[in-house]
């Protein structure tokens, strides 16, 4: 995370961490999740699930902050985040 300034508590800042898990049955290819993903996790694959559709898959799991807005957005519950308990600690100045 980039930050304009150098926040005060810098120290005990955590970045939270995630870990997606997507049920690839259940996407119908709406792209909601890879379109809104503030850290450009997700991307379309070029496989397809048995009703014909382009699943997402995690092309940056490591980048994936936790922040659920994927989970939020998907109209068929298809993909859901799990908070990981490492979560590194990221200074830039």
């Amino acid at each position: 995370m980039k930050f304009w300034r150098t926040p005060l508590d810098i120290d005990k800042l955590q970045i939270p961490r995630g870990e997606l898990h997507i049920l690839k049955e259940r996407c119908k290819g709406c792209a909601f999740c890879v379109e809104y993903c503030p850290k450009g996790v997700l991307e379309l694959s070029e496989e397809f699930n048995s009703k014909g559709y382009h699943p997402p898959v995690a092309v940056k799991p490591e980048e994936c902050v936790n922040c659920d807005l994927c989970e939020m957005l998907c109209p068929d519950f298809a993909i859901y985040c799990v908070r990981t308990e490492a979560g590194e600690k990221e200074v830039t100045t």
